[in-house]
């Protein structure tokens, strides 16, 4: 037992001299490659260019984290993503495919369909302003103006007449003069109404085949029988031979 003691001892005498000898190394090792320090601070603006940097700054990243929602508000995501949501639904299968690829889906088709729009956009805008032809205004301005040429040839005359008359604004002779807080709001209500109905015209052929299934298993007398069950690899084949997948995203396309 003393023995033992004894060696427990000279082991920690042994881990603490090991101790003394490295830590110094470590400290001059760590003074030599110093860890850099990060230093975030808030001072008051003193000029009025100070103040107006400050608010472009505070301006621009309010738009970086309203980015997606202004992706969704302006383009074609909103058809896309729910006709593909539609699709799935009326097949049956619950998260097949998963949600990560319903959605990278629908962003390379957004990015498919507006790529027109945005090579306009950085044609006659953003490579002006980044040679310093035009003013940070004027490219705003310009920018939008061939989003709001998209938006309009798929916003409905109807839905733009509700917001003209909800916001309380004259009669607009052209469409420059209707303001994109209305045109925003109009668009994204016709591509809902243009969604549901692309997904009414999917989901007609798979529910003809689940009252078929139905009507086939009550008349075998096969109660306790789920008719989701049978009728799930029949709706499967019929999207496979049709290549359903290939004409939805057809459809998607010409539909704009």
């Amino acid at each position: 037992m003393v023995k033992s003691n004894k060696t427990k001892l000279i082991y920690i005498l042994l881990v603490c001299i090991y101790l003394i000898m490295i830590v110094p190394g470590i400290a001059q090792g760590a003074a030599t490659f110093p860890i850099p320090r990060i230093q975030v601070g808030i001072e008051p603006a003193d000029t009025p260019t100070e103040i107006a940097q400050s608010l472009q700054i505070l301006i621009l990243l309010t738009v970086i984290s309203l980015a997606p929602a202004i992706l969704i508000m302006t383009t074609s995501f909103i058809r896309v993503v729910i006709v593909l949501s539609f699709t799935r639904t009326a097949i049956g299968t619950n998260q097949m495919p998963p949600n990560q690829v319903m959605i990278g889906l629908a962003l390379f088709l957004t990015v498919f369909i507006m790529m027109p729009t945005w090579s306009k956009v950085n044609t006659e805008t953003f490579q002006p302003f980044l040679k310093g032809e035009i003013t940070q205004e004027t490219a705003l301005v310009q920018g939008m103006q061939p989003i709001r040429e998209f938006m309009f040839k798929q916003t409905r005359t109807k839905d733009l007449k509700l917001f003209i008359q909800a916001a309380r604004l004259n009669r607009p002779k052209n469409q420059d003069e209707i303001p994109s807080q209305v045109l925003i709001p109009a668009f994204i209500i016709s591509e809902l109404k243009t969604a549901f109905q692309i997904g009414f015209l999917i989901f007609v052929p798979f529910l003809v085949i689940d009252m078929i299934v139905a009507s086939t298993l009550m008349s075998m007398g096969m109660m306790m029988l789920p008719p989701m069950m049978v009728a799930l690899p029949f709706k499967l084949l019929l999207f496979v031979m049709v290549d359903g997948w290939h004409l939805i995203t057809r459809s998607l396309l010409l539909s704009f």
